[in-house]
């Protein structure tokens, strides 16, 4: 009998009765007012009146009213480039311990997002939400005894002028509780190792000693980690060498254009939950199994205020417009595209994270990512966002009985107009013309801008098939393998030039 097991099933199970239903409109408005009295003595907190604010009838809206919006380039530029001198005060109390490091999918060089205590503490206890959240999912007790893999970043840290700085998901591994730590694999040593191919062998190497109920990571790095403990142990699936494998934590990208791929690794059906840690903060997990949504972290040092989609709001660079009007928990409607705005007890303030997000169910506050504002793509009107571009790849998995690992695309102008030039990392081999058609088709019923766009400037699309391997050595080029790298779904055209420029010479 698994009595550990039964145990702590039966103590989660428990523990999420007792916290019973909340009211997330009521958090947001608790956690907006903790925030402001925080750092009213702040730089910023005094620069835009936080105790003034504090006095307001509708906070909400005085806040909306007196704080701009923010991106990364313009806040750090005015006010989080002084904590990496040592400044005290400047957006949160003190002088933060960490900066996670993201170089997001836009480019090699790293921003550098601050991670005060009371963030790792919010990552922590969203963390717990998530694990009681399991009584949901009819786990068995024996779940609870078997370790889970996560393959995130490296968890040893570069010391920069006073502050340690990693990936987010390092940041994370390097504070996990010490309850935790029997379970965690690939444990610290591991962890701790900066190369990626190098940490994926000592996985390979140590994964028949492991007995794995939970794996936790970027699909793409998950998925490669698996092929390759799969091919070294000459194993049909990844069952034969972890036969408890229950359970998949997804995060960082839409699981949805990995399923299939993900699935042919697999032995038998897992349970997959998907998760929204951002470098700025947990902001989303799946709380029930009879849902693909995630649930807001709404009472837990985040504030979320959601702005209507709509292209003209974007700027060039991708930063949204100061007119833009915001909404909050309560006026918003499900099935709408927001672009995601958020305010953190690490500092944010009114911070476009660079998401676009629809409510599924207003009362449980359950959202879908529906794409990035930089990736949605408009060229000549077409209004393409990255949800429908996902879309589009499971039909094609679905019409051609393949798998696509990776995709991306550009709107690109050539001698006769301009089209949709898409890359799609498969070891199928496809009539590319089949797939032209069936793509543009496709497209075309799932998105009526697309279809008007069609009949105007958009001349159409155009497939290369290539390796899926060609996006993990682009990503290594680029930036580095594994962690948090994600591809870029939309690239420019000179970002795209020098992709195409890429994929000739790994041809050649």
């Amino acid at each position: 009998m698994n009595i550990i097991g039964n145990l702590i099933k039966g103590v989660i199970e428990i523990t999420d009765k007792v916290t019973g239903e909340s009211n997330p409109v009521e958090e947001q408005r608790e956690v907006l007012k903790s925030l402001l009295e925080k750092a009213a003595d702040t730089e910023f907190g005094k620069q835009y009146d936080f105790k003034g604010l504090l006095k307001e009838e509708d906070i909400e809206k005085a806040f909306a009213a007196k704080v701009p919006y923010f991106d990364y380039n313009k806040i750090h530029s005015e006010w989080w480039h002084r904590l990496q001198e040592g400044d005290e005060d400047i957006t949160w109390p003190g002088n933060p311990d960490y900066f996670a490091l993201s170089s997001g999918t836009t480019g090699k060089s790293s921003k550098r997002i601050p991670v005060t205590d009371a963030m790792v503490e919010a990552i922590r206890q969203a963390g717990i939400k998530q694990v009681l959240a399991l009584s949901n999912f009819d786990l068995p007790p024996d779940f609870f005894e078997k370790g889970i893999l996560m393959l995130g970043s490296s968890t040893d840290l570069a010391e920069n002028n006073g502050h340690l700085e990693g990936e987010i998901s390092g940041i994370s591994a390097s504070n996990i509780p010490s309850w935790f730590r029997g379970y965690y694999k690939p444990g610290e040593e591991i962890a701790k190792m900066d190369d990626w191919d190098e940490r994926v062998a000592k996985i390979v190497k140590e994964a028949p000693n492991w007995d794995i109920g939970a794996l936790s990571g970027i699909p793409s790095w998950i998925e490669l980690m698996l092929k390759e403990v799969i091919k070294a142990h000459d194993l049909d699936h990844i069952h034969d060498i972890w036969p408890n494998l229950q359970v998949y934590t997804s995060g960082g990208v839409a699981f949805g254009p990995y399923e299939k791929s993900f699935n042919a690794l697999m032995g038998k059906p897992i349970t997959v939950i998907d998760t929204y840690l951002a470098s700025e903060g947990f902001i989303a997990f799946q709380s029930r199994p009879d849902t693909e949504a995630m649930q807001l972290v709404t009472d837990n040092g985040i504030y979320f205020e959601f702005v209507p989609f709509d292209p003209d709001d974007i700027n060039e660079d991708g930063s949204l417009s100061q007119d833009a009007k915001a909404l909050t928990l309560a006026e918003v409607e499900e099935e709408q595209d927001y672009v995601l705005v958020i305010s953190t007890v690490a500092g944010a303030w009114r911070y476009m994270i660079g998401d676009t997000i629809k409510f599924t169910d207003l009362k449980k506050a359950e959202i879908e990512i529906t794409g990035r504002t930089k990736f949605f793509l408009n060229t000549v009107g077409s209004q393409l966002s990255v949800n429908k571009m996902d879309d589009a790849i499971k039909h094609l998995e679905e019409t051609f009985d393949i798998k696509i690992s990776e995709y991306t695309l550009c709107a690109k102008k050539y001698e006769d107009g301009f089209y949709h030039s898409w890359y799609l990392g498969t070891d199928a081999h496809l009539e590319e013309e089949k797939v032209v058609s069936e793509l543009d088709t496709f497209l075309k019923e799932a998105n009526k801008n697309y279809k008007v766009a069609r009949s105007k400037a958009l001349e159409g699309v155009k497939v290369n098939i290539v390796d899926a391997d060609v996006f993990y050595e682009w990503n290594d080029a680029n930036k580095k393998k594994g962690g948090q790298v994600k591809m870029e779904r939309v690239m420019k055209e000179d970002k795209f030039a020098d992709w195409e420029d890429f994929v000739a010479k790994q041809k050649g």
